[in-house]
């Protein structure tokens, strides 16, 4: 019993995945934090695309 006690203080398999799980959720903030920024910024590219794709089409009739 009492190695089973000293292997389970020594193991740090169970940290390293709560450290990979950290990064991961720090990733995700910092990407979404990123695309609410850029978002406003894209859709406007876009409507703006869309409105010269407009202009451009020939009117039927």
């Amino acid at each position: 019993m009492r190695n089973f006690i000293n292997r389970f203080a020594k193991d740090e398999s169970g940290a390293t995945a709560i450290e990979y799980g950290l990064i991961a959720a720090l990733i995700s903030v910092v990407i979404i934090v990123a695309l609410t920024q850029i978002g406003p910024k894209v859709k406007g590219m876009f409507e703006g695309v869309n409105n010269e794709l407009d202009k451009a089409e020939p009117e039927e009739g």
